[in-house]
């Protein structure tokens, strides 16, 4: 049986700035880097936080990011809200209450914020 998500991957337009926001703000930091053999596709870049892998296909003159999202849970919401709305991450989706799915969410809020390449980083907690 499966047992988890190994990565959530998307495109990039400009890797060294997507590779720069998520480390800068959100804490993930690279681990592997290789080129592809495909021509619309520079290099594919994997940053890790925790458990958690997202996989930056950098394709310079490829499709936006449209109709997804991934999120993170915050141990910290206001302090995490915060930082990000001061550093001028831009809000899609101002924060709100977040339905519980099980009892360690309740009272949970979430919010949505837009990633350089149009891609949705949701955090709950």
């Amino acid at each position: 049986m499966f047992k988890r998500i190994d990565h959530i991957a998307f495109n990039v337009k400009d890797r060294v700035k997507s590779i720069a926001f998520y480390e800068k703000y959100f804490g993930f930091k690279t681990y592997f880097e290789h080129d592809v053999p495909v021509p619309i596709i520079e290099k594919i870049v994997y940053l890790k936080l925790g458990d958690t892998v997202l996989e930056l296909i950098h394709m310079p003159t490829g499709m936006q990011n449209q109709g997804y999202h991934f999120c993170l849970e915050s141990d910290d919401f206001d302090a995490d809200y915060n930082r990000l709305k001061v550093a001028g991450v831009p809000i899609e989706t101002e924060p709100h209450p977040a339905g519980a799915r099980e009892p360690r969410e309740e009272g949970w809020r979430r919010v949505v914020f837009k990633g350089p390449d149009g891609e949705s980083i949701e955090f709950r907690g």
